[in-house]
């Protein structure tokens, strides 16, 4: 991964360690923990960042929909979680960012399919979605 130096990037908090999962836990990667020592990197959860508390529900895209596993359309704060992790990225002129994979908001590529099962499909989640539409280079912590 080609990074400038002072660069500023965007991490999924989650995978830095931060206990912002919907479960309430984290999905550390010590390669991006290795990474944030040596760069400048501006954390962002989109989820809490649209107003949902941790820990909460699981969700899935389903079409053009976020869903709880209890059935709750919460679309409207992942919207809201995106659309600011955007102005974060306008406001500081960030390029890149990496997000955590397989994720209804992060997910690059495959994201869990909506049914609540654990089976893939093609797709980006919404945060990534918007952030490349907007010309940031999103990497998926699988690529890390």
């Amino acid at each position: 991964m080609k990074i400038r130096k002072r660069e500023k990037i965007l991490v999924s908090a989650c995978l830095a360690g931060v206990n912002c999962k919907y479960d309430g836990t984290n999905n550390i990667n010590e390669k991006i923990t290795e990474f944030i020592k040596n760069n400048d990197v501006i954390l962002v959860c989109p989820e809490q960042m649209g107003g949902l508390k941790t820990p909460r529900c699981p969700s899935e895209l389903n079409g053009n929909f976020v869903i709880t596993k209890q059935g709750k359309d919460i679309t409207k704060q992942y919207y809201k979680g995106a659309n600011e992790v955007l102005a974060i990225a306008k406001r500081y002129n960030i390029k890149k960012a990496i997000l955590k994979s397989k994720s209804p908001s992060c997910g690059k590529n495959q994201i869990y399919d909506g049914t609540f099962r654990h089976k893939l499909k093609k797709g980006n989640g919404i945060t990534a979605k918007i952030l490349m539409e907007n010309g940031i280079d999103v990497i998926s912590s699988d690529e890390i």
